[in-house]
């Protein structure tokens, strides 16, 4: 008899086990599929030129996330340009992106500078220069990463407090808040300085970039 209870105490304790164990690889299939939800969201061209008409406060801005290295299985990479329209050719930013997972199932979007950046301008037209490089040789920028999770059907999130240092203008310290949602990615970026007054970026709202179709 006493094999038996523990035959069926085994049993039982096999069971739960394979129950949790499979509500875990459910929750890590979920995070993974919004993972790729989120980068299908990013990835592509998109302008502010409708805010810009409506608003002589913005800029019309073009803004294109471009997927590179799409072979590696850790992280999903994007190389991203931005410029005024007008002068499109001489882009004011550039940077790559490293969209993952964090073991607190949250997506951190981590920030790298390119190394002699004005190589890679519309690189999108020609994605082979990224196989000149690697995941090596990026600068990444430390605290500048933006933590996002969802809600809805959109992704919202933010870098954390003050850890995104910054020189330009006068600041100290930047911040980014960041909505992206299917066709729309609203974006405000802000620099501070040691008082923690604003010195450069939008002060009302952020940038709404519309995709291009």
């Amino acid at each position: 008899m006493n094999k038996l209870y523990l035959l069926i105490g085994l049993l039982v304790m096999i069971s739960i086990s394979s129950c949790a164990d499979r509500r875990i690889n459910s929750t890590q299939q979920n995070k993974q599929k919004e993972l790729s939800t989120l980068f299908e969201m990013m990835s592509g061209e998109f302008s502010s030129e409708e805010q810009a008409n409506q608003d002589s406060l913005f800029y019309n801005i073009n803004l294109v996330m471009f997927p590179i290295w799409e072979t590696d299985k850790t992280a999903k990479w994007l190389y991203v340009e931005q410029a005024v329209t007008k002068f499109i050719d001489k882009p004011y930013r550039q940077r790559v992106y490293r969209v993952s997972m964090t073991e607190n199932n949250i997506i951190e979007s981590s920030v790298f500078e390119l190394p002699a950046p004005t190589r890679f301008v519309h690189a999108w037209k020609n994605p082979a220069i990224f196989d000149q490089i690697n995941t090596d040789s990026l600068i990444v920028r430390q605290g500048c990463a933006v933590f996002l999770t969802k809600d809805k059907q959109c992704f919202s999130g933010s870098t954390k407090d003050q850890d995104c240092k910054s020189t330009l203008r006068g600041a100290t310290y930047a911040t980014s808040k960041v909505s992206i949602c299917q066709d729309e990615i609203i974006s405000w970026d802000q620099g501070w300085d040691g008082e923690d007054q604003q010195v450069w970026g939008a002060e009302t709202k952020g940038y709404i970039f519309k995709r291009k179709q």
